[in-house]
């Protein structure tokens, strides 16, 4: 396979390697922001700070209890 990439074998493998490490990078780097944010956000809360949806939504329907969980709405 490699000889019928002609001369410019070792561009293309090394662009498509390049292209591999980038992507696996930014990957790498969504999944461990996004698990330092949700610790950041729990220890919030930990300390009793709400989110201000989470408030609006208690102001407008005070018998539903806001046990911190996000639903999403249809």
């Amino acid at each position: 396979m490699i000889t019928s990439l002609g001369p410019y074998a070792d561009f293309i493998l090394l662009s498509y390697g390049a292209a591999t490490l980038t992507a696996l990078g930014l990957t790498l780097w969504v999944v461990l922001d996004h698990r330092r944010l949700r610790h950041t956000l729990s220890a919030l809360e930990a300390r009793g700070l709400t989110r201000r949806s989470a408030r609006a939504a208690a102001r407008i329907a005070p018998e539903t209890p806001v046990d911190g969980k996000l639903e999403t709405q249809a």
